[in-house]
């Protein structure tokens, strides 16, 4: 989105882009304006209803303060507000009399409506709004069938997103920021960044590890995944190994550029370098694009299935349900996985991706409990929670999303355990209770005479729940709540 003429000066609004590095509506905002002002807000809108001490609003303002401090080394600075977004940044506008604002594109319904609101004032000023691709590498309408259509099943998808990757290289090519970084502009009315107080949120007790927050947390998580690479295919399914990248929040929050990640990874790949791994690791970061293009292309899921006839489940309600989902939420359901999951999400923000397809089923196939609940749940609780992967998870592990498991598949808790966590490892770190049993009771504690849980000091009800459900009962009655799904024969 080129203008025509310079602009004399321009605004760039910071979203989920917490960086300066291949940052395209900076690159772009810097190309084309002879001064560039930066801004932040703590957008109140988004604020609202969130718990006292949330640990990503504390992420977020380590975040902003290595942003400014960034900036301000270039010769910049960074204006941060608390205030609605949706008014603040057409107000700030005028107050600093640019041509245009600059920002990067969002792809959530509630996003898209907010900028266009904000479009609509800075144009009832004669202002302009640029948007940019920047937090996917192929955005929208992009990457198509060859029918045209917005692909719904993943593997089709991916295909045809790295066919598309490898014929337009310059896809991934670094947005240069540092040269133009003369035309930055530091502006009075760049204060010091709000407090956490000041926002009305609390620090993490001292406790509490520490985030790896912004630019440089990025980087070094990054730098330590690497080595790791060509074994995250054989290790990333297992809770207690160091498996995973641990690098969600960061792409959540745009504190490091996907274009670099992905960049990074196909050199890998190209030179033989990434082993197995590194085709796996690729294929998570497409399967990211693909639930943001389907939010994009259908925005009904954000309060509904993706398949409009799974809207005919019924799902368990009445007290005995709510007690079900408070016992999920808790950690209180006497199935270990599936507890020290829940205990790993309440404490730190985080949980393994293998344990949130574990958790997801059992509360959706065992309890019986609608996919929306357990949805909410981890939106306020994830760390890492983003609208479009969230909820395509949860409607992966219902069955009710585009290319999801089929209805009749249905984790049995114990023996995920028994694969995916053998030694008991990860259990026994978030449910301590039960470290004195040995690896092959610790998957199903019910199961253990009770004469022999009595000699380890453990007993059921006291130390640790009962089963809440049978899961061979329950199994059977999700078949039949998904028989008014089934095709017909």
């Amino acid at each position: 989105m080129n203008t025509q003429t310079p602009l004399n000066s321009s605004l760039v609004w910071f979203r989920r882009d917490l960086r300066v590095f291949d940052h395209a509506a900076l690159h772009h905002a810097l190309r084309q304006s002879r001064a560039v002002y930066c801004v932040f807000v703590y957008d109140t809108a988004i604020l609202a209803g969130l718990p006292r001490r949330d640990r990503r609003v504390g992420f977020i303002h380590a975040c902003v303060a290595e942003l400014a401090a960034e900036l301000a080394r270039m010769g910049g600075a960074l204006i941060v507000r608390h205030a609605d977004a949706a008014e603040a940044i057409p107000r700030l506008a005028a107050e600093l009399g640019v041509d245009a604002v600059f920002a990067n594109g969002d792809y959530e319904p509630r996003a898209i409506a907010r900028d266009a609101g904000v479009a609509a004032a800075l144009a009832a000023e004669a202002r302009l709004w640029f948007s940019f691709k920047d937090q996917v590498v192929f955005e929208k309408s992009e990457v198509l069938s060859l029918a045209e259509k917005p692909f719904s099943v993943y593997t089709p998808y991916k295909n045809a997103w790295l066919k598309k990757m490898r014929a337009e290289p310059d896809c991934t090519a670094p947005l240069a920021v540092e040269p133009l970084a003369a035309r930055l502009a530091a502006p009075a009315l760049a204060t010091p960044p709000p407090t956490l107080a000041e926002l009305g949120f609390e620090a993490d007790p001292a406790d509490m590890p520490a985030l790896a927050a912004g630019m440089s947390g990025a980087a070094a998580l990054f730098e330590d995944f690497l080595p790791r690479l060509a074994q995250y295919g054989a290790a990333r399914d297992f809770p207690a190994l160091k498996g995973p990248s641990y690098l969600s929040m960061h792409l959540r929050f745009g504190t490091l550029s996907v274009r670099h990640l992905v960049r990074s990874v196909v050199d890998l790949i190209d030179r033989g370098a990434g082993g197995e791994g590194a085709s796996v690791w690729l294929a998570e970061l497409i399967w990211r694009e693909f639930y943001a293009m389907i939010l994009f292309h259908h925005p009904h899921v954000v309060s509904g299935p993706f398949k409009p006839a799974y809207q005919a489940i019924e799902w368990e309600s009445g007290a005995a349900a709510d007690a079900a989902f408070a016992a999920w939420c808790e950690g209180r359901t006497g199935y270990p996985l599936v507890d020290a999951a829940m205990a790993q999400l309440n404490r730190s923000g985080y949980m393994h991706n293998r344990l949130r397809m574990v958790t997801a089923c059992f509360l959706i196939k065992d309890l019986g409990v609608d996919w929306r609940r357990g949805e909410a749940y981890f939106a306020l609780h994830l760390n890492d929670f983003d609208l479009a992967s969230n909820n395509g998870g949860w409607q992966w592990a219902s069955s009710s999303g585009c290319d999801a498991q089929p209805y009749f598949r249905i984790f049995n808790p114990v023996t995920q355990s028994e694969k995916f966590d053998a030694a008991g490892r990860f259990i026994r770190r978030y449910l301590p209770q039960l470290k004195a049993l040995d690896d092959k009771e610790i998957h199903a504690p019910w199961l253990v005479p009770r004469m022999l849980l009595e000699q380890k000091n453990i007993r059921l009800g006291r130390d640790y729940p009962e089963p809440i459900v049978a899961h061979d009962a329950a199994r059977k009655r999700t078949l039949e709540r998904y028989a008014v799904v089934k095709a017909p024969v």
